[in-house]
């Protein structure tokens, strides 16, 4: 399947509720993730991503989305901290073995869970995050949720892939070009060797529960096509 067919089948699937892979690169991470779109999120693809990914379970918003609530990148709030708190100021990751900038930002839960953690309590502030994202403003974000959390928001670039090919842009540009909310429920793929999941095992997981399996370039090919990226 051309990368084409595979996107648009992709996209197909994102608007149906339906997870597809993605694989970044064998020169970046050289990871698979889960993704989602935020505003499908139930307590099964929370626990399919706990189960079946393993890594971190992520929200991936876009940069408008995170001007629209306030949000910035956690290494700037450190940065602009560090006079009154040092060690915050010392822990900024300038260091990355596979990016020179982090997309995380802070960490929520909506107000309605309890510990934040369960399958059920994810999803619902995963989902809400989505719809707030397309309806609501700062003030209904800050009233229906609390920070810090058990989901973490990562914020994409304001160029996307022109700016970096992660799995944060990825995401976000292929819901783009979904005319999905801009905000992605995305987990990393961890293998039984406890080391991330190989690329064969991913496209393997992909053919048997019959998911489409991406990589970076594909997507990036046909965003510079359909979306001034």
């Amino acid at each position: 399947m051309d990368p084409k067919s595979k996107v648009e089948r992709a996209i197909s699937d994102l608007k149906s509720g339906k997870m597809v892979l993605v694989h970044d690169s064998d020169s970046r991470e050289n990871e698979t993730d889960l993704i989602l779109a935020a505003q499908f999120a139930n307590k099964e693809s929370i626990k399919t991503m706990r189960k079946d990914g393993g890594g971190l379970i992520v929200l991936m918003i876009s940069s408008e989305i995170a001007e629209k609530f306030d949000l910035r990148y956690l290494a700037e709030i450190y940065q602009d901290i560090s006079d009154r708190y040092p060690t915050l100021g010392r822990l900024v990751p300038l260091d990355l073995p596979y990016d020179t900038k982090s997309s995380f930002s802070i960490s929520i839960n909506h107000r309605e869970t309890f510990t934040g953690i369960s399958d059920i309590d994810r999803s619902l502030t995963a989902r809400r995050f989505a719809e707030l994202a397309k309806d609501g403003d700062v003030d209904d974000f800050v009233r229906e949720f609390r920070s810090p959390g058990h989901v973490p928001i990562c914020i994409a670039r304001k160029g996307l892939l022109r700016e970096r090919e992660g799995h944060t842009e990825l995401a976000v540009t292929l819901l783009k070009l979904s005319d999905l909310v801009p905000v992605a429920l995305g987990c990393e793929m961890i293998g039984e060797d406890g080391r991330s999941l190989s690329r064969d095992l991913a496209e393997r997981y992909a053919r048997e529960k019959n998911l489409i399996f991406l990589e970076g370039y594909e997507i990036e090919e046909v965003a510079e096509k359909w979306l001034e990226c």
